[in-house]
């Protein structure tokens, strides 16, 4: 008798009384295959307690049920939830994730983009460093779907937020308010979605006939002490801001804290992205709410219905993801 562990499909084939032929057959649910044969199969496997070898398998199909995922860092929190849903649909359809961070490095992104096609992924999500991020990488028909922001890639579809929108909505709302000076905060403006809501930003100041004073936009907040060091250089100018707002939820969970800290909790403040505890300050902080869960989502919508029908004609090869304003009191404050 074949023993049970580290069963064979030659064992499978011999117990079920098929060809080997016909028992990958049934693995690889060949509809043309009896019911009883299936079934006398399916069967055997069980009792022999028979486990496919997966890399066989993408060998023989040409790609494995697997999706790599590249993203900015997985220790970001807006990535860190837009993974967890694109793995949990992603999973539901029979499919795996595999994750990795560029950490903003275009050659890296490239490389692992390049690792995972070689890996035979069906397919990839990317957050492109740029739009061309990703030109003359080998992809071998692997459909691609970039997320967060738009990649320049004939067939792929990019799953983005209105951050141009972003910018423009949380100043005009400080503006309704009653603010003149409004700081803005974020990281370096090195991939798109920071500069579209650095964009936003002037734009509705240049509305609303108000100059940019550039001491008021700090572009170099990478970690949690740049984001103390800038509120304290805001507070301490001759003429403070009466706002702030942050562009991103890492940022915002550095400049609610050193906003109370330094003592100004009558500092109006939007954040671009919900986060934890956002609701439960006071006052609560006024966010604009691009869900991660709802970008993810999307992206993994686009990626399924690739994978189902790889020559598909898109409607539009850009999605935009709707997203809100939530007044919860900090952007209320008046100067």
């Amino acid at each position: 008798m074949a023993q049970t562990r580290g069963a064979t499909l030659k064992d499978v084939a011999e117990m079920a009384k098929v060809s080997i032929k016909t028992a990958s057959r049934v693995l690889n649910d060949d509809p043309a295959v009896a019911a009883s044969t299936r079934a006398a199969v399916a069967q055997a496997m069980r009792s022999l307690d028979y486990q496919p070898d997966p890399a066989a398998r993408s060998l023989r199909a040409g790609k494995d049920r697997l999706v790599g995922v590249v993203i900015d860092s997985v220790g970001d929190v807006f990535f860190s939830q837009l993974v967890a849903r694109i793995e949990s649909m992603l999973d539901a359809a029979g499919y795996r994730v595999l994750i990795a961070s560029s950490n903003r490095d275009e050659q890296r992104e490239r490389d692992l983009v390049q690792s995972l096609v070689q890996r035979r992924c069906a397919g990839v999500i990317v957050a492109p460093i740029s739009r061309s991020s990703l030109d003359g990488v080998p992809l071998r028909d692997a459909p691609v779907v970039f997320v967060d922001r738009i990649g320049d890639l004939p067939g792929a579809q990019s799953v983005v937020s209105d951050d141009f929108g972003f910018g423009r909505t949380a100043t005009e709302h400080l503006i309704e308010h009653g603010h003149r000076r409004i700081a803005l905060v974020s990281d370096a403006p090195v991939v798109e979605t920071t500069r579209r809501r650095h964009e936003g930003y002037r734009a509705a100041m240049l509305a609303a006939g108000l100059e940019v004073d550039e001491r008021l936009v700090r572009g170099n907040c990478d970690d949690r002490s740049d984001v103390v060091r800038a509120i304290t250089e805001l507070m301490d100018l001759d003429e403070p801001p009466t706002a702030v707002i942050s562009t991103n939820t890492r940022l915002s969970l550095g400049v609610v804290p050193a906003v109370r800290q330094y003592g100004r909790t009558g500092l109006a403040v939007v954040a671009i992205g919900d986060f934890d505890m956002a609701e439960s300050l006071s006052p609560a902080i006024t966010v604009i709410d691009h869900s991660p869960t709802a970008v993810g989502a999307a992206a993994a919508e686009a990626m399924l219905a690739s994978l189902a029908d790889p020559t598909r004609t898109l409607d539009d090869p850009i999605v935009t993801v709707p997203a809100r304003l939530i007044p919860r009191g900090s952007g209320e404050l008046r100067p």
